[in-house]
């Protein structure tokens, strides 16, 4: 597990802000060591949301916010139904961030 300079609260609350920004944009450029971090996360909280059952959205209003959650329980739960995992896809770019020279990638929904 990447901690990311952060403490474990501190961690957790950023890879759900990553989640969240994730899910309601459906892709987005981030570096590779977030995005290999966030897609299990993400993957899980799929199958949660593909159950279909309330209390399938009590779970991910847990860990999302209200928004986020209702994104995934709606419209991308339903969307990815039949399929059985995989429904994140890393690219990796090929650039580096100017600042610190971070390895960039994208992150989306297939």
């Amino acid at each position: 597990m990447r901690t990311f300079h952060r403490t474990r609260g501190d961690r957790k609350l950023f890879l759900q802000s990553i989640a969240h920004n994730l899910v309601i944009r459906e892709r987005m450029v981030t570096t590779v060591a977030r995005a290999k971090e966030i897609r299990p996360m993400v993957e899980r909280l799929l199958s949660v949301a593909k159950q279909g059952k309330l209390s399938s959205f009590r779970r991910l209003l847990a860990i999302l916010p209200k928004r986020s959650s209702e994104k995934l329980f709606r419209d991308l739960g339903p969307r990815y139904r039949d399929r059985r995992g995989g429904a994140l896809r890393i690219v990796k770019q090929g650039k580096r961030r100017k600042r610190d020279g971070a390895e960039t990638a994208l992150i989306e929904f297939v």
